[in-house]
Order: structure tokens, then C-alpha cells, then sequence
């Protein structure tokens, strides 16, 4: 893997592990529209984490798309 493809790979593994942390708790109040937002966003992220996998990662593309089949059923 490149350093270029490390260090984007890393921001992005970030940036979905931030969108998970900041996930909206469930509790009393709870605004589903913050919820919808908040999913949105993460959907988004993992997405993009999958294709660049896919992208330089050929000889797991099977398994990659197996789980992205199963993630956006």
C-alpha cells in the first residue's frame, strides 16, 4: 500500500470512528431527526471506507462486497 493510500485510508478509518462515537444516545428526548442525520453521515463514511478498500484491495473484493451487500440490505 502506498503512503499516500495509508495515510488516506487512516483519515477516513477516523473519521467513521468519529461518526460512531457521536452517535445520538436513545434516552428520553430523544430526537430522531438528530438520529436520521447521525446515520446518514455514518452510512456515508463506512461507504466510502468499503470502496477504497474495494479500490486497493482486489484480491479481498469478495469479501468487501459480500459485507457491503449485507450492511445495505
Amino acid at each position: 500500500m502506498e503512503e499516500n493510500n495509508t495515510e488516506q485510508f487512516l483519515s477516513m478509518i477516523r473519521q467513521l470512528v468519529s461518526a460512531v462515537q457521536g452517535a445520538p444516545y436513545p434516552g428520553p428526548g430523544f430526537e430522531p431527526e438528530l438520529y436520521s442525520i447521525w446515520y446518514e453521515h455514518v452510512q456515508s463514511n463506512a461507504q466510502e471506507c468499503f470502496e477504497f478498500l474495494n479500490e486497493n484491495f482486489p484480491s479481498d473484493k469478495e469479501g468487501v462486497d459480500k459485507a457491503l451487500q449485507k450492511m445495505f440490505k
